[in-house]
């Protein structure tokens, strides 16, 4: 992590990592010159000369797409047009499509019409405070009464003694727990792997790293529900036998690394961290690794890979991280809503978890609402909520439309029609309904909208965030978007239908890590479920596959 670290240093400090920079960096570390300049070329946050002065960015992914995005960058940069020492840009999804159009001004979050914007980027107008809330919303996901019992199930846990350690695998089982972070794998499972798992020392992991367009819901647990996530990382250390972790963070997350650093150094003052942890024979350290940008980084061993000061390129699995993770050595990764819920469940139990879902489905589920909806943002709500009643829990759709769509799941997930609207959010649910639960973030599409426009946009997304390790994601992604851009030109190629479920085929098949084998997923949904506004635009039929 040295030589990530330092470069972010720089970075911050200098507005770049600029080659006499590289070439300091070098000496000092005894690093390869063609190394770090590796680096400094695949993570987008470093810049080989610093910025303008004003660095505005207007998220142009779907969320914001829908809200007008391409268009409000474009008049964002006709406004500031000719102002001296000022950069406007489009940016991939900040993490803010509560707020769409989001941008920031210097990194720091704003909202707004044109003007607002122009008068932040030319300091007409102060910048908002790049702060956490003073005072957090009460989550009905926190056991806690106040800051001062915080804490409080690790502490337990500690006094009752080495028994415990798989009474809380056990209990993490029967809660049915998974993970929140798309994969769905069973959390109380993967803590039992990596605590059996040979090797040392062992880590805790957390990503933090959301970045795919429409989810935003673990920026909300990092800023308001902190503690939830470092005492579960902690008890995990405590459980599979390691003395470290590392918070990897998205970089956009400025208000967030602020609240998570004064948690950690509660926590720290409490006794929580440190070499005798709650004055037990157990030491537990606390890090975060601010991320230098990319979407691939949210794929776990491209997480692990950065963390190693490498490119961030996927790893070939197996081995999976629980046996061979970070320095080769046995790794627990969950996200943050996964590791927020821990003390909840061990505080108020596997069965109170279970009660808390719908009908059959376990537990509390965050979710991010975005898109075609009165009031998007954050809820928590019982995992088997349908969609149709989130939708009315949003306030519904603008203006008394129909809804026409949804994608369930992010912009990674397939989309699916209204009718499927009393569809339940959970994993099995969304999956027999040919989509999934996915990053928890659910877009809503109004009638009117064109979908196959808002397809290709999320098809743009992953084309641009392809780390270009595999060729058929490099390759694939690039052609499939210049082929659908053609067609939204009005010059489709003949038969670019079945051309583009044979490429949706074979990135499934053949590229290494999830980003490739999902690329064209979201456009070959509107495919197969809206056939006929997929041909008027695309040209054709679907090739004889079942609509």
């Amino acid at each position: 992590m040295e030589l990530l670290n330092k470069m972010m240093e720089l970075q911050e400090a200098d507005g770049s990592v600029s080659d006499a920079a590289l070439h300091k960096l070098s000496k000092e570390t005894g690093t390869p010159l063609y190394r770090l300049e590796g680096l400094r070329g695949f993570y987008p946050v470093f810049r080989a000369h610093p910025a303008p002065k004003t660095h505005v960015r207007v998220c142009r992914d779907i969320s914001c797409a829908m809200r007008g995005g391409n268009s409000f960058c474009r008049d964002v940069a006709s406004a500031l047009s000719g102002v001296a020492d000022v950069e406007v840009e489009e940016a991939s999804c900040l993490g803010r499509c509560d707020t769409a159009p989001a941008a920031t001004v210097n990194e720091i979050p704003v909202s707004g019409s044109v003007e607002e914007i122009r008068a932040y980027a030319q300091g007409e107008t102060p910048l908002p405070p790049d702060e956490p809330k003073a005072a957090p919303a009460k989550w009905p996901t926190d056991p806690y009464e106040d800051a001062a019992h915080h804490y409080g199930t690790l502490k337990s846990l500690l006094s009752a003694g080495e028994e415990k350690k798989q009474e809380v695998v056990e209990t993490l089982k029967a809660s049915g727990l998974r993970g929140m972070g798309g994969a769905g794998f069973p959390t109380g499972m993967k803590w039992d792997f990596t605590a059996k798992a040979r090797g040392e020392p062992k880590y805790v992991v957390c990503n933090a790293d959301e970045s795919e367009p429409g989810t935003f819901k673990d920026r909300l647990i990092l800023e308001e529900l902190p503690h939830l996530m470092i005492e579960a990382m902690v008890i995990a250390g405590w459980i599979i036998g390691a003395a470290e972790g590392v918070i990897y963070l998205r970089h956009e997350y400025g208000k967030e690394r602020k609240a998570l650093t004064h948690a950690i150094d509660q926590a720290r003052a409490t006794g929580a961290l440190g070499v005798s942890v709650f004055g037990a024979d157990f030491a537990f350290e606390l890090r975060v690794f601010i991320s230098p940008g990319g979407y691939i980084l949210g794929e776990e061993t491209a997480m692990l890979e950065a963390l190693e000061d490498k490119r961030g390129e996927p790893r070939n699995k197996p081995p999976f991280p629980t046996n061979a993770g970070l320095w080769g050595k046995p790794t627990l990764i969950n996200n943050v809503e996964t590791f927020a819920a821990v003390p909840v469940i061990l505080s108020r139990g596997a069965q109170w978890w279970e009660a808390q879902g719908a009908g059959d489905c376990k537990g509390l589920k965050f979710l991010a609402v975005s898109g075609d909806v009165e009031q998007p943002g954050v809820y928590c709500v019982p995992m088997g909520t349908t969609i149709n009643e989130l939708l009315e829990r949003c306030g519904g759709v603008p203006e008394g439309k129909a809804l026409a769509a949804f994608a369930p799941g992010g912009a990674s997930s397939n989309f699916l029609p209204a009718a499927k609207g009393d569809v339940a959010l959970d994993f099995q649910a969304l999956q027999d309904a040919g989509s999934m639960l996915g990053s928890g973030a659910v877009i809503y599409v109004a009638d009117g909208r064109d979908l196959v426009e808002l397809a290709s946009n999320v098809v743009r997304f992953f084309r641009n965030e392809s780390c270009g390790k595999c060729v058929p994601c490099r390759v694939g992604s690039a052609k499939a978007v210049d082929m659908l851009e053609t067609a939204l030109a009005g010059n489709p190629q003949q038969n670019l239908i079945p051309l583009l479920q044979e490429m949706g085929d074979t990135l499934a098949k053949t590229s290494i890590c999830g980003l490739g084998q999902v690329a064209l997923a979201p456009v070959l949904s509107v495919i197969e479920n809206f056939s006929e506004a997929a041909a008027a635009r695309l040209g054709g039929s679907n090739g004889g596959r079942k609509p």
